[in-house]
């Protein structure tokens, strides 16, 4: 089962630990994982135009039994692969540190919001299970 991975990406890839650390999360429980600055982009080594980088995204999501945010950096991006998952009727996790900053519009949408600290005692497979339509 595959996990999308979606959080706030920067060119130098400062956040590379949050990923890791989400995918061995997820990996611990099972799941494979699917983040695009790292299995697309592979870390800023290639480059997509706008609109592949999209359908590329929304493919990867298509492809995933879960969508996971990390949502304590706010990005439009996050909010459009929020917006696709729920379309497309995929549960929808959404992790964050602060999780009382969080948009309303946000906590609406998500299936369940996660403290970081409460991550690890989810059981990710049967939130999945739970979440299917």
């Amino acid at each position: 089962m595959q996990a999308y991975i979606g959080i706030k990406f920067h060119e130098d890839n400062r956040n590379q630990g949050e990923i890791e650390q989400l995918s061995k999360i997820l990996a611990s429980q099972g799941l494979s994982s699917y983040v695009v600055a790292r299995d697309l982009e592979q870390w800023g080594q290639c480059h997509f135009s706008p609109e592949e980088m999209m359908q590329l995204t929304f493919e990867a999501i298509d492809a995933s039994a879960l969508v996971v945010l990390e949502m304590t950096e706010k990005g439009v991006g996050l909010g459009i692969e929020a917006g696709y998952a729920v379309a497309k009727q995929i549960p929808l996790l959404v992790v964050c540190r602060q999780p009382e900053l969080l948009s309303t519009t946000m906590k609406g949408v998500a299936n369940q919001v996660v403290d970081w600290p409460q991550l690890e005692g989810l059981d990710i497979k049967a939130f999945v299970a739970a979440h299917q339509k």
